[in-house]
């Protein structure tokens, strides 16, 4: 029987990933990934309450249970590279990152090494072609997490297990309920992997401050108001700019004169593209397009977490892709991940930090 570390988390999902697990005969091992540093003014994330329950689940199915401390690790890769990001005005995505350099990153190396397989509460699957193990998009449309693992590599996905990859979120729940879980009817966690309960904004105002700049209306360049600091906003956003007469959208930013430029409502041009590049592109498994590198590839694609795929082209470019949307993209934000599917929306072939 294979060795399994199962990577828990005190929710739900992960919480049925252990019965499924028992269910099928294997006695995981179970493991918390403390990321949060205890005692620190600007974090909440002793996550005492997810311990708490990782222990009365290993109980419950009488399978050891340990916490492993990468909050170092985390916070000189994921969160400095989510800082330097919006320092540079762009918009990063640590989920990403934390997926591919602690969950199966970090912990890989120091223990997941000792194991033949990792499973986790993700909503994804894997498939196998051709000997090789690709990443494919769970059932449940909604939940669909595949966009948040486009960075990971052959290595990682090979030794992945989502055992609730083939079930729809409300079926997680009618199981957990079934079979008794404490977990079962507890709230979804929201929000940025490493925050808890902590504001965005205060994350970002601990390490780059405060810094009053011009709110400016990009068609007429009129002054609308001030903000503090470019660092708070993002390109699309629509809440929390504090201006009348709206909706407005955050359509681009100045980074060296610390401006904020504003669109008004959805009918704005300037709010939307058709094309944006990737010139370093994140292959998960392997290149299926090997054979087909000078013309368009028909593709499907996310460029943020949504259920629905948008149809496009790749154009190979000499060192990564340009993508060619079928429809307008509102709120192309550098730095965000363009995730690539195949025409089918089924295999999540890679990604590529966008550039515009």
């Amino acid at each position: 029987m294979e060795k399994i570390a199962a990577l828990i988390s005190g929710g739900v999902d992960s919480s049925l990933v252990v019965h499924q697990l028992c269910e099928q005969g294997y006695k995981p091992s179970l493991f918390y990934i403390k990321i949060g540093m205890d005692g620190a003014e600007y974090m909440d994330c002793s996550a005492e309450e997810d311990i708490e329950l990782c222990k009365v689940i290993a109980r419950k199915y009488g399978l050891s249970f340990e916490i492993v401390d990468l909050h170092r690790e985390y916070w000189d890769n994921v969160a400095a590279y989510a800082i330097d990001k919006i320092r540079a005005g762009q918009t990063p995505n640590p989920d990403v990152m934390c997926n591919k350099l602690i969950k199966f990153g970090c912990f890989e190396q120091r223990v997941g090494k000792d194991f033949d397989f990792t499973a986790t509460g993700h909503y994804a699957t894997t498939v196998n072609r051709d000997g090789k193990t690709w990443l494919a998009t769970a059932k449940d449309p909604v939940k669909d997490q595949t966009d948040f693992l486009a960075q990971i590599d052959s290595l990682q996905v090979a030794k992945l297990m989502f055992p609730i990859g083939h079930l729809l979120k409300s079926e997680v729940r009618k199981l957990a309920e079934k079979v008794s879980l404490p977990t079962a009817k507890r709230r979804d966690s929201q929000g940025i992997c490493f925050l808890g309960k902590i504001n965005y904004n205060d994350f970002v105002r601990r390490f780059l401050g405060e810094k009053q700049g011009r709110i400016v209306e990009l068609e007429s360049g009129a002054i609308l108001g001030t903000h503090q600091g470019y660092w708070f906003h993002t390109i699309g956003q629509r809440k929390g700019l504090g201006l009348s007469g709206g909706p407005w959208f955050v359509v681009r930013k100045d980074v060296e004169n610390n401006i904020v430029y504003v669109s008004r409502g959805y009918g704005v041009e300037t709010q939307y593209g058709y094309e944006f590049s990737m010139p370093h592109f994140h292959y998960i498994t392997d290149n299926p397009w090997r054979d087909n590198l000078r013309a368009p590839i028909d593709v499907t694609f996310k460029i943020r977490h949504t259920p629905e795929f948008i149809k496009g082209s790749l154009l190979p470019l000499e060192q990564g892709f340009h993508l060619v949307s079928s429809q307008k993209l509102q709120g192309i934000a550098p730095g965000q991940f363009g995730v690539i599917y195949d025409a089918q929306s089924h295999l999540c072939i890679g990604s590529g930090e966008i550039e515009v």
